[in-house]
């Protein structure tokens, strides 16, 4: 079996050249929308999201064509985020996994269509999958929750409301769990329904546990870089959290206590994923996910 690197970056390759193929020519009219959804999408970003899919998909023995609509899907919702969170009438930032945003190369208008467009490519995605009606709903249904007002919008609204403001540590953990969690949760959940039955309860609540914790971590990692890495590395303006006023794990606990909190997110996880009792061959890659979120350096 190859080690984590290598598998991490041929299901990477492989989803990048799936997302060029499936997004939408930008020689074709409106040509400048397409061009500005290939930006936001194409080469750049950890791919966290797919290669949840990807690795979830393996507990299931899933079908190879349903995880890459999956995997497109996640990863449009997310591309759509973070180009709508960029905007001046949110973060405000001019860099993004290295490149200029969105709204910097495009301008405002076109960037919010860019965003609007990759949010209902997305579900459209999910009825390209062959997969069951059955399974398809509970994709739709598992995205849906994921990306909007109970997910990611909701912590984003909370976020927004939480500059130059209190939160408790319980309220910063609750708008993460929305904001970044629920999309990293939702995203290990969905390659259960890929195979060829509905997924067990057992199985669901396994990897929904497993998945909750691995979010929580990865926010909070992203929060101590913010804090300890340099903008070039990040790929994105680094210190505007604190710069912004925005309470965070790292103004909360401080750095060494959140590291540690971060150690014992992961470390739940893969209890929850050793509880499974499947063989180490279709675990190891949600593992791999797991200890690489709590050593990342960006």
């Amino acid at each position: 079996m190859s080690d984590f690197k290598q598998w991490s970056e041929e299901r990477a390759r492989h989803f990048e050249v799936v997302a060029y193929d499936t997004l939408p020519p930008d020689n074709k009219l409106p040509w400048k929308l397409h061009e500005a959804m290939r930006y936001a999408v194409l080469d750049g970003g950890k791919r966290i999201r797919p290669l949840l899919v990807y690795a979830s998909g393996l507990l299931v023995d899933a079908n190879e064509r349903a995880l890459d609509r999956i995997a497109l899907a996640v990863e449009y919702i997310h591309s759509y985020s973070l180009v709508h969170d960029d905007m001046p009438c949110m973060d405000n930032d001019t860099l993004r996994r290295g490149k200029l945003t969105t709204h910097k190369k495009y301008g405002e208008a076109m960037a919010m269509l860019t965003g609007d467009a990759l949010q209902a490519q997305a579900f459209f995605e999910l009825t390209q999958t062959g997969l069951t009606s059955e399974q398809t709903v509970a994709l739709v249904k598992l995205l849906s929750s994921a990306a909007g007002p109970a997910g990611m919008c909701g912590g984003q609204a909370v976020d927004l409301l939480a500059a130059h403001s209190d939160l408790t540590l319980s309220m910063l953990t609750t708008m993460h769990r929305m904001k970044t969690g629920a999309m990293i949760r939702a995203s290990a959940l969905m390659g259960l329904y890929a195979g060829q039955t509905m997924p067990e309860p057992a199985l669901i609540g396994a990897i929904a546990n497993y998945s909750a914790c691995v979010g929580l971590a990865f926010q909070v990692i992203d929060d101590i870089l913010d804090v300890t890495a340099e903008t070039e590395v990040l790929g994105k303006t680094a210190g505007k959290d604190a710069a912004n006023e925005k309470p965070t794990f790292v103004s909360h606990l401080g750095l060494e206590k959140a590291r540690e909190m971060a150690h014992s997110q992961i470390e739940i996880a893969l209890d929850s994923l050793a509880s499974i009792g499947a063989s180490k061959e279709k675990t190891v890659r949600l593992e791999e996910i797991a200890r690489y979120v709590l050593s990342r350096d960006h």
